[in-house]
């Protein structure tokens, strides 16, 4: 344990109400004083919506939701909040919805509080994220972190299994980043384990082949996994991992969770060699001996997917892509990034090629 380290850790309140998203909404932006909520929410699942803000005594609908939130969509929802003067922003999705939550609540500092439908985990972070051009620029702010989260694992049951698996290895991504990000310490640690050993049973368990009880308390464990690796992301703060999925995302449009779910093993497996206490501690995490074979398991297990070219990458977007990663990872990664290494590294995940 190091000798000297500050950790800070995030206000927010978490409720876990399965079965009872509605009731646990209407208590929490109750507790706001919030007379009129902007309910952002894609508009693909409008009546499960409708059931879930039910309770909330003014609603203002907002239904633009994209992917990697755009700086042109951020500021239409923005005009609609100044419009329509709410006093809360409610999110009902995955990590895009909260997203745009987070660019309304930057610029106006109303209050947000999330209903996750994803494992994003997004919900349990003061990061920001906006895309322009195809350059993504994210940022820390403690405006954007949620006053309150409503985990109900019931309202992800119904969540397709490529993308419960993906948006998991996206959760799983942020405890490993955790691990060496620029700002980590024992706790950050402690938790991201603790976060990583969640996701690997509770995904293990949501997507095999079970009765509706377990998958109940599967989502609920990888929720709190999701939850956990998040809060230890925020706290450690971005690393190699982290920015090279939101390079990649900004400049070619990927999707997000699965973006993540390609790059994590290449990134993990370039840096354990020279952070063994992290990778240790991954490893028991995955229940395995080691970090890299565990990670490739899980992902054999659950069906990741494992090429960026299969998520629409150019070939051409590897060299394009380097530059810009090569400025944002942190200086103190692990293991030094020089251009041929990052460069391999980007083929290997592109074509898919075993660990």
């Amino acid at each position: 344990m190091a000798d000297r380290f500050v950790h800070e850790t995030l206000p927010q309140r978490v409720v876990f109400a399965a079965g009872d998203a509605r009731s646990a909404l209407e208590a929490e932006v109750g507790a706001l004083g919030a007379r009129r909520a902007m309910v952002i929410a894609s508009d693909r699942d409008a009546a499960r919506v409708d059931a879930i803000v039910a309770g909330l005594p003014d609603v203002v609908r907002h239904t633009e939701v994209v992917m990697h939130v755009p700086v042109e969509v951020a500021k239409r929802a923005r005009a609609v909040a100044a419009q329509q003067d709410v006093d809360a922003v409610v999110a009902v999705g995955g990590g895009s919805t909260t997203g745009l939550a987070k660019a309304v609540a930057l610029t106006t500092g109303v209050p947000v509080v999330a209903v996750p439908t994803t494992f994003s985990g997004s919900e349990a972070t003061d990061v920001w994220g906006l895309t322009e051009d195809g350059v993504k620029t994210t940022g820390v702010d403690r405006r954007v972190l949620p006053r309150s989260v409503v985990y109900d694992a019931t309202l992800l049951t119904t969540l397709p299994t490529d993308a419960t698996v993906a948006s998991g290895l996206n959760a799983l991504a942020h405890g490993v980043d955790a691990m060496w990000g620029p700002r980590a310490d024992p706790i950050d640690r402690a938790l991201a384990e603790e976060g990583i050993r969640a996701l690997r049973d509770g995904l293990v368990g949501a997507v095999g082949d079970r009765g509706a009880s377990d998958t109940v308390d599967d989502v609920e464990r990888t929720l709190y996994g999701a939850y956990l690796a998040a809060v230890a992301f925020a706290s450690a703060g971005s690393a190699m991992h982290h920015k090279i999925c939101h390079v990649l995302g900004g400049m070619f449009d990927l999707p997000h969770a699965p973006t993540h779910a390609v790059v994590l093993p290449y990134v993990l497996a370039f840096n354990a060699p020279n952070a063994p206490d992290a990778a240790a501690r991954i490893a028991r995490a995955l229940g395995a001996d080691d970090a890299v074979a565990g990670l490739t398991d899980l992902g054999t297990r659950v069906s990741a997917p494992t090429a960026l070219k299969d998520l629409g990458m150019p070939e051409s977007g590897i060299e394009a892509a380097v530059p810009r990663i090569l400025d944002a990872i942190p200086g103190d990664n692990p293991t030094p990034v020089t251009e041929p290494a990052l460069t391999a590294l980007l083929r290997a995940a592109y074509e898919g090629d075993d660990l």
